[in-house]
């Protein structure tokens, strides 16, 4: 199957357009931001329905790049396939060819064009707000930019969200570069694929891509360390069954990516800020940066927003998923109380039995005992991470979710009476 811009509902300018940076995209960033283009594509179009196990798919990509010798070393194949394996779950097998006929818009540059000191994603969920107030209140005389990937029927929330920062008026200025990343039908009129392993990686090479132009060697992705570690609460859940986008171990084979096929002079390394942190703590940097519990609130974290679903209600975040469990504990944690509008009550008397499902899981998670054992027999952590500190950062986060049970005991109780 042929994939081109048409694979994307975007203007192909609006994608990839340069209008909007204030220098130059060196040819290695431009290259993975398409193959992490492709690589998402393909996600959406191979259906893991048909698949014998419903779920391993072998998909063969190939790509043209400008810097075709480089992406054909060993070096690169390895950390690309790789990286997309404990993504997805997925055999990937991806094969290169020179890039010919493109035209690349150059930018006018201007001595005038703000250049940031700081390139951070931007989500319009609780932790890349964290982040971005945090950092939005540093004493840096050069810009915050944040690089936001929109939804079309998100964009209201994740402008209020932005605005929740601007408001803190910081002494640096912040600016937004939005992104669309929305894929085409593949003609068939079938669903697309609902798994998208591979939306992480789209952003981070986007925002790579965006650090380039304003010369700055590091990208900020914020995400708590509790659901960046994401360990699984049942077997069924481990590897890539759960995300793994901002695993510490996906971060690391990212930056091995970049480092193998990128120029010394423009490279970029991307960082969680936020790894040591559970989502209550994040919550609570939060308020230390003068965000109120309305600013939180008003924040997506759900996994499956109702506002997504065809016929959904005009809610972001739906109460029973595990990032919306993880959201509760943590905006309870930090505000003593969550006034977020959910769709539903996790331990709710009348909810759908498919609809309890992570519900259920917590709450035998929680029950067991988990050991540092555990922590390494799931996702593989990097060297330069301590696993004694992953395991105690787990711990602080399960005492934060234990919470819920104690919430859950309650309003049951008060049912009964």
């Amino acid at each position: 199957m042929e994939i081109s811009k048409g694979a994307f509902q975007e203007k192909e300018r609006r994608i990839t357009g340069r209008q909007h940076l204030p220098g130059p995209v060196p040819d290695w960033a431009e290259d993975l931001f398409r193959v992490a283009r492709a690589a998402f594509i393909a996600d959406k179009y191979v259906r893991r329905t048909g698949v014998r196990d419903r779920w391993t798919r072998r998909i063969s990509l190939a790509v043209p790049v400008t810097e075709h010798e480089r992406w054909q070393s060993a070096a690169v194949r390895t950390h690309l396939t790789a990286l997309l394996q404990i993504l997805t779950g997925d055999l990937w097998n991806v094969d290169f060819r020179p890039l010919t006929g493109h035209h690349v818009e150059e930018v006018m540059v201007s001595p005038d064009d703000p250049r940031a000191s700081e390139v951070a994603l931007f989500s319009g969920g609780l932790d890349s707000l964290s982040w971005a107030a945090t950092r939005s209140c540093a004493d840096d005389p050069r810009p915050l930019l944040l690089v936001m990937f929109r939804e079309i029927g998100l964009l209201r929330l994740q402008q209020r969200v932005y605005q929740a920062v601007k408001r803190l008026g910081g002494p640096r200025t912040v600016m937004l570069l939005p992104m669309s990343q929305t894929p085409a039908g593949d003609g068939s009129g079938l669903r697309l694929e609902t798994s998208s392993r591979t939306r992480g990686l789209l952003y981070a090479a986007g925002a790579i891509r965006a650090a380039t132009a304003h010369g700055v060697g590091t990208v900020h992705i914020p995400e708590n360390g509790q659901l960046a570690l994401n360990p699984p609460l049942t077997p069924a859940r481990s590897a890539a069954c759960s995300t793994r986008s901002v695993h510490p171990w996906t971060l690391g084979r990212l930056n091995a990516l970049v480092t193998a096929v990128g120029d010394a002079r423009s490279v970029v390394r991307v960082v969680n800020p936020l790894t040591r942190l559970t989502k209550g703590e994040v919550c609570s940097a939060a308020r230390n940066a003068g965000l109120t519990p309305s600013d939180l609130e008003s924040t997506l974290s759900c996994g499956r927003p109702p506002t997504r679903r065809n016929g959904g209600p005009p809610i972001a975040n739906c109460g029973v998923c595990f990032p919306c469990l993880v959201r509760r504990s943590g905006l309870l944690h930090a505000n003593g109380t969550d006034g977020t509008r959910y769709e539903a009550l996790p331990w709710a008397n009348d909810l759908p039995l498919d609809r309890g499902t992570d519900w259920r899981a917590l709450q035998r998670w929680l029950l067991d005992r988990y050991t540092l054992t555990d922590v390494l027999t799931d996702t593989p952590l990097p060297p330069d991470m301590d696993p004694a500190v992953a395991f105690d950062l787990i711990r602080r986060g399960r005492e934060e979710l234990e919470r819920l049970l104690r919430i859950a005991a309650v309003t049951g109780a008060a049912d009964a009476a």
